[in-house]
């Protein structure tokens, strides 16, 4: 007896059932980031739109997330000034030479129980064979500012 042969099934209307809808939401962000970055003209124009969208994400954060978030804004600027601010899935990020050195992530964001900085694999953090990548913030301390900020420094470098 032969069986008929079923048509190859289409992946491009099927939804990405491993994703929840807060990944996906980030994704589309992160769609519509690389769109407007293509659109605007010089690099000065693109470095001070990116940080005006920056600061006015993170205004748009709650409370705790947003105390925390403009704390690291300031720390990053001043331990690391060459890395310019941009936004990376919707969330605040800094780079050099376009690449993502480190970023933030609210915990509001994932309705999470704490907020991330974490660290790409484009910084100059590598120690032994193994490193953190990213630390959990419930809130920052002047001692934790110091920290992220040598951090922040080693690793733009």
């Amino acid at each position: 007896m032969k069986h008929a042969q079923q048509p190859a099934r289409s992946t491009t209307d099927k939804t990405s059932e491993g994703f929840t809808d807060d990944e996906r939401a980030a994704m589309k962000e992160r769609a519509r980031e690389l769109k407007a970055s293509a659109r605007r003209g010089s690099r000065a124009a693109k470095a001070a739109e990116d940080e005006a969208a920056v600061v006015a994400k993170i205004a748009e954060m709650q409370e705790s997330d947003r105390a925390m978030a403009e704390r690291l804004h300031a720390v990053i600027k001043a331990s690391a000034p060459d890395l310019a601010p941009k936004l990376w899935y919707g969330m605040p990020a800094y780079a050099k030479d376009g690449k993502v050195v480190c970023f933030f992530q609210s915990a509001e964001k994932f309705n999470a129980r704490y907020a991330t900085f974490g660290f790409s694999d484009k910084a100059n953090l590598d120690e032994d064979a193994m490193w953190p990548t990213s630390y959990a913030l419930k809130q920052l301390t002047a001692a934790d500012e110091g920290r992220i900020g040598a951090l922040v420094k080693k690793a733009a470098n």
